[in-house]
């Protein structure tokens, strides 16, 4: 597997990705109804240094990292994962998680800062958890998720 820079030639196969997970609504505070335009104008905005994974040709998942605030918050980063649902289980989120800290430390980021992790995505905690991640903050019912309700979502932090 590698993982290298997006280009406009990944459109297709990053809405691939991304559509079942906005569709499901379960990880992101995103709208689950967006047009494939309006999900890759907010995955590739203007900022967001977007990476893919791959192996073989096969796209199999993309994540952008950016500053997470301005100015004084400038130097802490903040990344988004997607996997393709074929390839859970064989990875590729660790291996982005690897790479988009080593990416932000090489950019001179001093911390990364997860804002809004939904604490029922627990493959996604247990593995920011193994990669050295913190929770720093809870946040009571701040997600509504589709079928479990309101649920708590999570701050999650590393110092590079």
């Amino acid at each position: 597997m590698i993982i290298r820079p997006y280009t406009h030639a990944d459109s297709d196969a990053v809405w691939c990705i991304i559509e079942p997970v906005l569709r499901a609504g379960e990880t992101y505070a995103l709208p689950a109804d967006w047009t494939q335009d309006e999900a890759l104008a907010y995955w590739l905005q203007p900022g967001h240094d977007v990476f893919i994974a791959e192996d073989e040709d096969q796209i199999l998942g993309t994540y952008y990292l950016h500053a997470n605030q301005m100015g004084g918050g400038a130097h802490v980063a903040n990344c988004a994962f997607m996997v393709d649902s074929h390839t859970t289980g064989r990875g590729v989120a660790g291996a982005m998680c690897a790479h988009a800290l080593r990416h932000a430390e090489a950019l001179g980021f001093r911390a990364m800062q997860f804002n809004f992790v939904v604490s029922t995505n627990t493959r996604a905690v247990a593995l920011w958890l193994r990669h050295g991640f913190e929770i720093v903050g809870t946040l009571p019912a701040a997600f509504h998720h589709p079928t479990l309700g309101f649920v708590d979502t999570y701050v999650m932090y590393q110092t590079l």
